[in-house]
């Protein structure tokens, strides 16, 4: 459903005012990509703070990853809701909201001395801020404002995350190691904090707020109308129709399998398991870093890739090498880093969330206008998946002594997808109609 709103009437300035150099369209990304960033901080502090906890309140890694899977879980299940209330009530409202929970959620663990109180921060106020941004919010920026260049822009804010992990995976580690985790957590919530009046200044709902049409909008384009009341409603009745079809389901347990392999495993328990080997914890995080600074890379490619290639292949090309690399890991570990190792940070960064532009496409192509919601669900299935390794390769660490189990059944999962992903049939060219297709 579309209003009459003619293209015409937006794309004609105001007398005596130039056209912008830039279309508002990338001032909008940009900023969505420091918002992003800013929130990401946290996503930095599980993996290096797990033994610091550890050590000080004897809890079990078992019972610290549970924090973490709670976190994971209400992340995953927010963000389809979080797509729904952008829609109704503003991205701007829902993101500021959402960074000030992430800021609240780190910063009160300074004042913790017991584990529900761990589950309280970290779990619930950080899950459910956390959840009403990343990929989602990538997806509704990349849908309202452009038109062309979707797959690019998917990528290059899907980077966003990753580049959170650059910018504060070093510091996290530094701090935890000299003035100690609180000192870290508190560097996570002011990072958070500090992003919302840059979004209160510069971000807008949508391009129509400017009198501008989305990049890459032709003459024919007419502004969707308002969605109806109820953004809960609407939320569980997608999935409702979504789920009647095998794509959903095969997007949704493949995503599953994509989180348990990257947020759930490798950013929860990398640092910990390098550092059995006897590698410094800051070494391990830079690592880690390492990874997101090729994640930059691979995430843009990947968005390029998918405007011009099948997603279903590219999917099966960057499971099944993951997949590889896994089973892999062991071997790898070692006291200090070395070639192999780093071969395997640069390939494991390359393809950390390059599934996400083709992913997010494939929502599109089955599910029309209803994409973003149903990759909102997606979504959710990608954080249940890694809220179940998370904590599943915490316990796997307290009964075995060792990550080995861990790895090597995340690289079978990987092959798996890699193959499932081949099984989902080309949706028929119905724009704006949802399809059944599978």
């Amino acid at each position: 459903m579309t209003s009459t709103v003619p293209s015409s009437r937006l794309l004609s300035p105001r007398p005596g005012r130039r056209p912008p150099r830039v279309h508002p369209a990338w001032w909008a990304a940009a900023v969505a990509f420091v918002a992003l960033v800013g929130a990401a901080g946290f996503r930095a502090a599980p993996g290096v703070l797990i033994d610091p906890l550890h050590e000080e309140f004897g809890w079990s890694r078992g019972s610290i990853s549970a924090a973490v899977s709670v976190n994971l879980v209400l992340y995953g299940l927010t963000a389809p809701f979080a797509t729904a209330l952008m829609e109704r009530y503003g991205v701007r409202r829902v993101v500021c909201g959402a960074l000030v929970l992430i800021s609240a959620g780190s910063g009160l663990t300074v004042f913790m001395n017991s584990q529900w109180q761990l589950l309280l921060c970290w779990g619930v106020l950080v899950g459910l801020g956390s959840g009403s941004m990343a990929m989602a919010f990538a997806g509704t920026i990349a849908t309202r404002w452009f038109e062309a260049r979707r797959g690019l822009v998917t990528g290059i804010l899907t980077a966003g995350s990753a580049a959170g992990n650059l910018v504060f995976l070093p510091l996290v580690a530094l701090l935890a190691e000299g003035p100690g985790w609180r000192a870290a957590a508190v560097a996570v919530a002011l990072s958070a904090l500090a992003v919302v009046p840059v979004v209160i200044w510069r971000l807008r709902d949508r391009p129509e707020d400017l009198g501008v049409l989305p990049y890459g909008a032709g003459p024919a384009y007419e502004t969707p109308a308002p969605p109806p009341p109820g953004a809960a409603r609407r939320t569980l009745a997608v999935l409702r129709d979504a789920s009647r079809g095998g794509a959903f389901w095969l997007l949704a347990g493949t995503f599953a399998i994509c989180g348990a392999s990257t947020n759930g495993l490798i950013g929860t328990h990398f640092v910990p398991g390098a550092h059995d080997h006897g590698m410094p914890v800051p070494v391990a995080a830079s690592l880690l870093a390492v990874i997101g600074i090729f994640d930059l890379a691979g995430t843009v490619a990947s968005g390029w890739l998918t405007d011009r290639y099948d997603a279903r292949r590219l999917l099966a090309v960057y499971y099944g090498l993951r997949g590889l690399s896994l089973l892999l890991l062991p071997s790898l570990l070692a006291e200090s880093v070395h070639p192999p190792m780093l071969l395997f940070v640069i390939f494991y960064g390359l393809d950390w969330v390059a599934t996400v532009p083709p992913t997010l496409a494939l929502c599109r192509e089955h599910f029309g206008a209803d994409g973003g919601v149903v990759f909102g669900w997606v979504l959710a299935s990608h954080q249940l998946g890694a809220a179940a390794v998370a904590y599943g390769a915490g316990a796997i660490r307290d009964a075995t002594g060792s990550y080995d189990l861990a790895w090597s059944s995340a690289g079978v999962l990987c092959v798996a997808a890699a193959v499932l992903v081949m099984v989902i049939r080309r949706a028929p060219a119905l724009p704006g109609r949802m399809t059944a297709a599978a």
